[in-house]
């Protein structure tokens, strides 16, 4: 029996558990966090009864049946729709930019023909966008983008909004009718009982044993099989390189009576707004009810040492550091890296389920898999 050591219990880390058990091996999953389910780890709070989303709000959202069956194979989920408002100096509009948005930006009443027309004349003449600052003066014209995305991504991100890629914005939609779901996925929800319970669900299997409160050093391997790392790449060699680039995220608490924001999640655009983002967490379980609330007001910056690193930054010259980690990590036998921060890139929940799934087929057949195969044919380029 082929017995296995996985650092992380979020949602990696207890996907390749359950695979490997399935297949019957003994796993071993460690995680120094006393909870499991990583970043999306829920908790219900005391004092209110609110379901809170410790490290932020996730919205399960997906176009693949295979990832939606599989958690819904270990939790029932409830539906929910993400309709992100705006605070501005202009006022308070829906997102992503669609038909209201623009009418009510513009004072206009213009029909989805006339809006697009008009939006097309907003845009910058450029021909190929080589940074998310032209496509978005290109996409949406100076006003719109000034006032939804440019002071967000200085805030965000921590850096000129030309230092990112385009693609970034590319994930955002405009829309010329009055759909203001955040997403365009097919299926979106939330886990009824919370994330962490689904996690804990994925995990729970006869052979598995999941130690939490218990920090993985590299040198924990000896002894199994091989170790997977769901962890930062850069820390597993001990930043022996230099370190990658991370944001992290961080919150202030405020408690109310009834209802404080009216809606989940209000984004303030405006540079004048030190934060980023409000959420009110009462409002993803609209299948509650509860009579106190929780707002968590939300702040972006650089990771320094004891931060949770959230999103890889991914500017030239950390892709570039990447490389040369990768490069390393594909020489040092008995270990494998998965997941978000194993890989350095932005994935959503459903593409961190398919990879792993996807790594977990592979590596049975191929022991020595460094990467998820998305990741070795994204190096092999």
């Amino acid at each position: 029996m082929a017995r296995y050591l996985i650092a992380g219990a979020g949602l990696a880390g207890a996907v390749l558990a359950r695979e490997l058990a399935e297949g019957g091996a003994e796993v071993v999953v460690r995680d120094e966090r006393p909870h499991v389910a990583g970043n999306c780890h829920t908790e219900r709070d005391a004092e209110t009864g609110v379901m809170v989303h410790r490290y932020g709000p996730h919205i399960f959202n997906t176009n693949s049946d295979e990832a939606w069956q599989y958690v819904n194979r270990f939790t029932p989920f409830r539906p929910f729709i993400n309709r992100v408002k705006a605070v501005t100096h202009k006022g308070v509009f829906s997102l992503p930019v669609n038909l209201h948005t623009i009418n009510q930006f513009f004072g206009e009443a213009f029909s989805p023909a006339e809006a697009r027309t008009f939006v097309e004349g907003l845009g910058d003449d450029i021909a190929e966008p080589a940074n998310f600052e032209e496509q978005g003066r290109k996409l949406l014209g100076s006003a719109l983008y000034e006032t939804f995305f440019d002071g967000y991504t200085r805030k965000q991100w921590g850096c000129e909004p030309s230092e990112l890629p385009a693609s970034v914005l590319k994930r955002l939609p405009v829309r010329f009718n009055y759909d203001d779901n955040y997403y365009n996925a097919r299926y979106q929800g939330i886990p009824e009982a919370g994330y962490t319970a689904m996690v804990e669900a994925i995990l729970d299997h006869p052979g598995i044993k999941v130690e939490l409160g218990q920090a993985v050093a590299p040198g924990d391997g000896a002894g199994f099989d091989h170790l997977f790392w769901s962890g930062p790449l850069d820390q597993y060699f001990g930043c022996q390189l230099g370190k990658l680039g991370y944001r992290t995220v961080y919150w202030t608490e405020q408690r109310f009576d009834g209802d404080a924001l009216g809606n989940a999640v209000l984004n303030y655009p405006d540079m004048s707004v030190p934060f980023t983002r409000k959420h009110e967490h009462k409002h993803f379980t609209p299948w509650e009810q509860h009579h106190k609330t929780i707002v968590f007001t939300e702040f972006s910056k650089a990771t320094e040492d004891g931060d949770i690193p959230y999103y890889p930054v991914s500017r030239p010259a950390d892709k570039a550091l990447f490389g040369e980690y990768a490069a390393l990590a594909k020489q040092t036998a008995g270990v494998s890296f998965i997941g978000r921060l194993g890989s350095y890139r932005y994935l959503n929940m459903d593409l961190v389920i398919l990879e792993t799934l996807a790594f977990a087929r592979a590596f049975k057949a191929d022991p020595g898999l460094t990467f998820p195969p998305a990741v070795e044919e994204m190096l092999a380029q």
